[in-house]
């Protein structure tokens, strides 16, 4: 590893650690705040499992190139997970409320075993994507959503109250993660640190070589293979790693709500928490960069949060006051402005880091004008071909 690039990755690191290490003595100290415990700590942990839920398919659809709408249900499995998981260990008097080491390690034992059969689905969608790509696979994963949808919904262990208790239905009425007002401010610390982690492990995953042969995928798939890469073995592991955050991202969501409903991870419905808006979230902040798919899942948040809250929206004329009741026709508008301005995202392919050399800066300026150049080549060339 060069100098430079190992530097990098000390700073950052630095940085990063640092920057957690003041929010946790901040949600100490704010703790008791009730504007903070009411409206800020709930607010952290919705953008905790977004920013997961961008974030992870940002590596299937921007960097591998293929497109799935089926991610919300490897976030409905994960969720579900995690939820009858705890309930079983509380049931069992593993634990008598939610705090201590005990109560500590079952939750993220709950987490990881989320990640981990989502995962394992992941694998089951990421077979038929060896053969498939563009609209046929984004049907198939399409599909794989409202499957996982209804097969909960019929599963008589994950309705009601859940384990012997349950019966089907729609809604699992009791989660064990499921944390009260004061308990999300306890733990606000472990759903911001597994939300840091697991960015840096796909950070780190495009990186790697196998980042790079992902790439390589998108780019051509056919001279990927004929170099010698894997395509089927890296199209299979890239939906699993996928869905394997995707899951750490029901299982984050469990812990915030008392309550779990599959219409939350429905296809159609009209929340935050449907694969059209995790696709606005990953082309907002731009295909093949995991610093847009954070910045975006904030960005999103905090529009969906000031259309439900925000007062400003009833001082809007009164047709412009009626569109901002349809959510999703807000998200489709912002779709298309960022399409027609932005093609390549808020972010493009761009990575944030701390540390940026002068030669790093003239590099990047010198690819700027490099590209220009040859845009402004090709369009000449092309006019005087019209000629």
């Amino acid at each position: 590893m060069k100098k430079t690039v190992k530097r990098g990755y000390i700073v950052n690191s630095a940085v990063i650690a640092a920057a957690y290490a003041l929010f946790c003595v901040l949600a100490a100290t704010l703790g008791q705040d009730g504007g903070f415990k009411l409206i800020i700590a709930p607010s952290v942990w919705q953008c905790c499992y977004l920013v997961l839920l961008a974030a992870s398919l940002n590596l299937v659809l921007g960097f591998m190139g293929q497109l799935s709408l089926g991610h919300c249900g490897f976030m409905a499995i994960g969720a579900y997970t995690a939820a009858l998981m705890s309930l079983a260990f509380e049931r069992a008097g593993a634990y008598d409320d939610k705090s201590g080491p005990v109560f500590l390690a079952i939750l993220f034992l709950c987490i990881i075993c989320a990640g981990l059969l989502a995962a394992a689905f992941g694998v089951l969608v990421g077979i038929p994507a060896l053969r498939l790509k563009g609209d046929y696979l984004a049907i198939i994963t399409l599909g794989f959503g409202l499957i996982i949808v209804n097969v909960i919904n019929n599963l008589p262990f994950a309705g009601q109250n859940g384990l012997a208790e349950g019966s089907a239905a729609a809604s699992l009425y009791a989660t064990g993660l499921g944390f009260g007002s004061t308990d999300r401010v306890t733990y606000l610390w472990a759903g911001v640190g597994v939300t840091i982690a697991c960015v840096a492990l796909m950070f780190m995953f495009i990186r790697s070589k196998y980042g790079r042969a992902v790439r390589a995928i998108r780019d051509d798939e056919i001279a990927a293979s004929a170099s010698g890469i894997n395509t089927g073995y890296y199209k299979v592991l890239t939906f699993a790693f996928s869905a394997f955050f995707a899951g750490i991202a029901g299982a984050l969501y469990a812990c915030c709500n008392a309550s779990l409903s599959t219409a939350s991870f429905s296809f159609t419905n009209g929340s935050i928490l449907n694969s059209t808006f995790v696709v606005v979230m990953v082309v907002l902040g731009g295909m093949g960069s995991l610093t847009g798919s954070v910045i975006s899942a904030a960005i999103m948040f905090l529009l969906n949060y000031q259309i439900a809250n925000g007062a400003w929206v009833d001082a809007l004329p009164g047709f412009i006051r009626g569109a901002f009741t349809y959510p999703m026709l807000v998200y489709a508008v912002v779709l298309i402005i960022i399409i027609m301005f932005r093609p390549k995202g808020i972010f493009g392919s761009y990575e944030f880091s701390i540390l940026r050399t002068p030669k790093d800066i003239a590099r990047a300026m010198g690819k700027r004008r490099a590209a220009r150049a040859a845009r402004a080549a090709g369009k000449a060339g092309k006019e005087a071909a019209a000629q």
